[in-house]
């Protein structure tokens, strides 16, 4: 198992110290780009798969990078839903 399929494991898993640098990750092996609405989109950023035409907005988490588990959850749904996992 390659450490993209590990990731995706580690996401379905659901755990508690999920960061959002591997958050980023795992939509970027999904296809999906990152995209800051400019200098006022504070910690709100879009992760966009134009191909598929799918978006999710985030926050980053501060002042750690944990993401909380609700998130987590909301995004196992969202990448669910849409079949991409």
């Amino acid at each position: 198992m390659g450490t993209k399929e590990k990731l995706i494991e580690r996401f379905k898993r659901q755990p508690k110290d999920f960061s959002f640098e591997e958050l980023t990750r795992l939509f970027r092996i999904l296809g999906f780009e990152i995209s800051q609405k400019g200098k006022t989109s504070g910690s709100r950023v879009e992760f966009v798969n134009s191909e598929k035409e799918l978006s999710y907005g985030a926050h980053k988490p501060h002042p750690d990078s944990a993401i909380k588990s609700y998130v987590v959850k909301q995004v196992l749904e969202f990448l669910t839903l849409n079949k991409l996992i």
